[in-house]
């Protein structure tokens, strides 16, 4: 695993539950602030095999990022699970629930 995946996975790996990071949070984290895109990659390819909480990645706007309708609410039903209380625009307010203890 290159290290900034590996930076990548241990970032969102440490999202706690009720909590969201951003992709271009998580990319600049890791070392690479134009890397929100790689971390789309890395998120597609490694949730499963890695264990990754994906449903607490969201994008810059607080919004889910899914165009297709099964992943928008299985994401937000997750999120809600988890006591992430969507505004009426169906966004998230990140200066509540964004997670910034890195």
């Amino acid at each position: 695993m290159q290290p900034f995946t590996k930076r990548v996975v241990d970032l969102i790996l440490a999202i706690p539950p009720g909590r969201v990071m951003t992709y271009g949070q998580i990319a600049e984290a890791a070392g690479n602030r134009r890397g929100a895109r790689q971390v789309v990659r890395i998120l597609h390819s490694l949730s499963a095999s890695c264990g990754l909480p994906w449903h607490r990645v969201v994008n810059a706007q607080g919004r889910i990022a899914f165009s297709d309708e099964e992943g928008r609410f299985s994401q937000r039903a997750l999120l809600e699970a988890e006591g992430v209380v969507f505004r009426a625009d169906g966004r998230i307010d990140l200066a509540v629930y964004r997670h910034t203890e890195l």
